[in-house]
């Protein structure tokens, strides 16, 4: 874990290079090392903010920010207890599907309407589950496997409560 070799990493990176964030605010939540929020940055993101909850993550993607010549300014980087953003264009997710299906709530209401969802994490008996919970707002998701791993990428729904 932590240099991007992984499966689910791999495939979120895969995502990023088929669809540079260039210009979009961006979450990588469960930012891990920061790999995923460094190739944000580096693909023209315009603000990123890589959170956690586990304190040596944001140890570990501060020093990765470093060696990868990347400043504060372009990423923030914090604990999700210290979370306070607004609704952006991209969030990256790549956590264990538990999580994913009880975060679902937060993490919706963290991506503006039309804005893209990166969910790794998952392994391939997880999918279905994944997909019933985020389809709720989500359309388009499309699944991308690599091993036993699984990539689920969509869009969210516009708000038509009138």
């Amino acid at each position: 874990f932590g240099t991007g070799t992984h499966p689910t990493t791999a495939l979120c990176l895969e995502w990023l290079d088929q669809n540079p964030p260039k210009g979009l605010t961006v979450i990588d939540y469960g930012c891990g090392s920061g790999v995923l929020a460094i190739a944000a940055a580096k693909l023209g993101a315009s603000h990123i903010i890589a959170t956690d909850i586990d304190p040596q993550a944001i140890t570990a993607t501060r020093d990765n920010m470093q060696r990868n010549g990347i400043s504060e300014n372009q990423i923030k980087v914090c604990l999700v207890d210290e979370l306070d953003a607004q609704a952006v264009d991209l969030l990256l997710a790549n956590i264990l599907s538990g999580p994913l299906i009880e975060l679902y709530p937060w993490l919706d209401a963290l991506i503006k309407e039309n804005g893209s969802l990166v969910l790794s994490g998952i392994l391939k008996d997880q999918k279905q589950s994944i997909i019933k919970t985020y389809s709720e707002t989500f359309d388009s998701l499309n699944v991308k496997e690599l091993g036993d791993w699984v990539r689920i990428a969509g869009d969210k729904m516009k708000n038509t409560d009138l």
